[in-house]
């Protein structure tokens, strides 16, 4: 999914598996019905419309939110603050949350910003346990979720529900880091990176730029909108100098896949997310990478995108790779 940030036009959306819908435009009845039925009864359901109507655990990439909320609130005051990060957080009940491969983060009270690029899960764990859930769900809806969308099709909601399990600070610390029950969609996705990327205004995604009569005459144009200012700009600017770390630190977690040697010298900022799907079956953790290329001499940002392959494991990985590629091809076809 690939959104202009400061209008919310929405650039390219895929979905895969897919299908052909020339094969549906037959006038033969029976043939037609033949076609719709082997579609809807193919076991990888090409019609469904995983950009907008299917949602996904975010893992790491949910940071932005919390990153956001803490730095909006005061409970961090810049990218500099320290932050506690042991190598194993102690939960109030009684559980523990480790980093990903129990990585030792700094010496234990880095920056916030390399909590971030480090993507260490125990400082971001703490921080929505300071935060509180409900703090944590309301920044979430500042940035899109928790509301029904059109653009004009329908949107299925990400959530941070409010639950019950939420009086139970341990779980609000999985979902800052994206687990629990926190469910976004890929155009979710590009709107975390699109709000940051507009100085932290979120515009309401739309498709339609403008549907067209007989004779050539307009009969409806897109109006851009504001859907809600997610954060403020100071802040917008922190968490994107913490997103350029990702891609630009030689040890952030996407420099390898999406940093200057992996996208010929274009500038992404980004964030990394390799989320637990809940499928113990073998199957691997759903990869997701959120990012957008910042404006160069105070022109706004071209393209914000969003990537889940689910399945695809590290976000680094399958994820990001895509997310250039998609960059590459819009900014060639539009130089």
């Amino acid at each position: 999914m690939a959104i202009q940030p400061s209008t919310g036009a929405i650039l390219a959306l895929a979905s895969y598996p897919t299908f052909d819908p020339n094969v549906l435009t037959t006038f033969d009845g029976p043939q037609f019905n033949k076609i719709d039925q082997q579609l809807l009864r193919d076991p990888g359901q090409p019609l469904l419309n995983r950009a907008i109507q299917e949602t996904y655990p975010p893992g790491s990439s949910f940071k932005i939110v919390t990153s956001s909320a803490a730095l909006s609130t005061g409970k961090v005051a810049s990218p500099g603050t320290l932050v506690p990060a042991p190598p194993t957080l102690l939960l109030p009940n009684g559980n523990h949350l480790i980093n990903d491969a129990g990585e030792i983060c700094g010496d234990g009270h880095p920056p916030l910003i390399q909590a971030f690029w480090q993507s260490c899960n125990t400082a971001f764990g703490s921080l929505g346990i300071r935060l509180t859930a409900p703090v944590l769900r309301s920044y979430s809806s500042q940035f899109g979720m928790n509301r029904p969308l059109s653009i004009p099709l329908p949107v299925v909601p990400s959530v941070l529900p409010e639950v019950s399990g939420w009086k139970d600070p341990s779980l609000t610390a999985f979902s800052a880091i994206g687990q629990f029950n926190d469910a976004v969609s890929p155009l979710q996705e590009a709107m975390f990176s699109a709000a940051i990327a507009n100085h932290g205004t979120l515009m309401h995604p739309y498709l339609v730029q403008q549907v067209v009569g007989p004779g050539l005459s307009v009969i409806q144009r897109a109006q851009p909108g504001t859907l809600s200012q997610a954060v403020s700009p100071t802040v917008a600017g922190y968490v994107e100098s913490m997103m350029y770390e990702v891609t630009h630190n030689a040890a952030g977690t996407a420099y390898a896949t999406a940093g200057p040697q992996a996208t010929g010298g274009i500038t992404i900022d980004g964030k990394t997310g390799t989320a637990q799907n809940g499928i113990n079956n073998g199957n691997l953790n759903d990869a997701v990478f959120t990012c957008f290329v910042p404006g160069a001499n105070g022109q706004p940002s071209p393209i914000a995108v969003g990537v889940i392959v689910h399945g695809g494991g590290f976000g680094a990985d399958a994820a990001a790779p895509i997310a250039v590629q998609v960059i590459k091809a819009y900014l060639g076809a539009h130089s």
